[in-house]
């Protein structure tokens, strides 16, 4: 089945609208004309909102999930071309992020868990070309580079932040804390330019906006110092949990199994390519209405929808004067996330940065498709941004250019372009931008106000969870925070914990 979601390219077919996923759902609503109000109505499909419905309908209570899309997954979702999955959104996984490894276990796909990059065979080397020239050098001597600069960057208190943030999950706990997100990651390597070399600086600015997907001057220091605290305050933390483990089948064979439980309750009612434009709260009921006019009613409604977006709904009674500042702020993700699939399949051990000159700063060997060629993952942010779609040319252009001439000749020429795939998160309606990341002052000053229930409407996304916020970690622990804010409120005192 095909999603209308995603961009596919290939040289003999041309640009393709749509690519084919199996978190497309059909039929796309189970909704019949005379339905009751619901207990609970969910609003977006992404981990959030099907944790909050799933665990919602299993203990009982009738749940309606709304979605805009024709598929599940919200940013994090998965192709399925020829077999083969090109992940569009979120990818990575690791059983530090414990919300997500325990839904892991719980649907048995510990065995569909794969490493994503492969070092064994091909050039096995790391290509970083900056203005100052091509340097090609191994990954033990890239780790070691990467290693350096992203411990110089951290090392705010001699332990690399372990005593600034101590408790990742409650951040703004400790003294001082919060003084990070007043200040850029611009301002901290202004602060640290006398002891980075020229290469230090280019992989560490290339690994914050990898981060980040905003500028060095939008990208709050605390927000990068709470990742690094949530990888274990090590490079070789960052490393495992944020890009090595990836599944087999792609992130909707995991996401799928959310929605299948859910279903299996027989308390769950959906509605797909249904967007929401109105919520009213009277105080006992919440009314919500889709684009098309049609009206739903429930006790309570989980809103799963990302802050970039939330401001294309109508809340009745208004928001907070918090929350509403929130959303005129953003977040400041617009990272271009581009699949190439490559003519040359050694590049299967290669990775790659160029900054700050091309449109693509980052990229890794990411898998062999069926057809034998190597798949690498690209990354772009704000500098030199682009809609991939608009100008394929460019695009492929920006692909190759992460290959530098030096390291190829007409015996050994660069590699062929044999496939584009690609989803972009800055035009999508329903996202506003990749995963969050914020800017200077956005949490210290209004984590909290994100948070914060409105009547009878809870506010539950992976853009304000407290631990892995932004990562699919972070979503499915705010989907269960919203589904026991709403079992309490609608099915009594039972579900509070037990007095010692």
């Amino acid at each position: 089945m095909t999603s209308r979601d995603g961009y596919n390219w290939t040289p003999s077919e041309g640009l393709q609208t749509g690519v084919p996923t199996i978190g497309k759902i059909l039929p796309e609503s189970n909704v019949s004309s005379n339905e009751k109000p619901y207990d609970v109505i969910v609003i977006g499909a992404g981990y959030c909102g099907l944790t909050a419905a799933r665990n919602a309908s299993l203990e009982g209570l009738q749940v309606l999930l709304l979605e805009g899309r024709d598929r599940i997954g919200g940013r994090s979702w998965s192709s399925n071309i020829q077999g083969y999955p090109f992940e569009m959104g979120g990818t990575w996984v690791h059983w530090g992020q414990s919300n997500t490894w325990r839904e892991i276990m719980r649907y048995e796909l510990h065995d569909q868990v794969e490493k994503s990059f492969n070092f064994e065979k091909g050039v096995k080397h790391f290509e970083l070309n900056t203005p100052n020239g091509v340097t090609t050098m191994s990954h033990e001597q890239e780790d070691e580079l990467l290693a350096s600069a992203l411990n110089k960057f951290t090392n705010i208190d001699g332990v690399y932040g372990r005593n600034t943030i101590p408790l990742p999950h409650d951040t703004f706990r400790t003294l001082g804390s919060a003084d990070l997100d007043n200040i850029s990651a611009k301002d901290r390597l202004n602060d640290i330019a006398s002891i980075l070399s020229p290469q230090e600086r280019a992989v560490l600015e290339a690994s914050i906006l990898l981060a980040s997907g905003g500028t060095l001057e939008t990208t709050s220091f605390h927000e990068f110092m709470h990742w690094w605290a949530m990888c274990g305050y090590t490079y070789q933390g960052w490393l495992d949990m944020l890009i090595t483990w990836k599944f087999k089948r792609g992130q909707s064979s995991f996401a799928i199994r959310f929605f299948q439980e859910a279903l299996e309750s027989k308390r769950l009612k959906y509605a797909f390519n249904s967007p929401v434009s109105h919520v009213r709260d009277n105080g006992k009921q919440v009314e919500v209405t889709t684009r098309d006019a049609r009206k739903f009613q429930a006790a309570k409604v989980i809103s799963a929808m990302p802050l970039n977006v939330l401001d294309r709904v109508t809340f009745d009674p208004p928001l907070s004067s918090g929350k509403q500042s929130a959303l005129k702020i953003k977040h400041v993700n617009q990272t271009v996330k581009v699949h190439a699939e490559l003519s040359n399949k050694d590049l299967r051990s290669w990775t790659g940065i160029t900054y700050p000159h091309n449109e693509l700063n980052y990229a890794i060997g990411d898998g062999t498709t069926p057809a034998g060629n190597t798949h690498i993952v690209c990354f772009g942010g704000q500098q030199n941004h682009i809609d991939p779609e608009v100008d394929i040319s460019r695009t492929k252009r920006a692909v190759q250019s992460l290959f530098s001439a030096e390291n190829y000749s007409n015996s050994h020429p660069a590699p062929a372009v044999e496939r584009l795939v690609f989803h972009n998160w800055s035009k999508d309606e329903f996202a506003g931008g990749a995963w969050f990341f914020s800017p200077p002052g956005l949490l210290s000053n209004h984590l909290n106000d994100m948070r914060a229930t409105h009547g009878n409407v809870v506010f539950a996304n992976s853009d304000w969870a407290l631990g892995w916020r932004s990562f699919i970690d972070g979503a499915i622990e705010e989907g269960e925070r919203a589904a026991l804010i709403v079992r309490r409120d609608l099915l009594g005192a039972k579900f509070d914990a037990p007095r010692l």
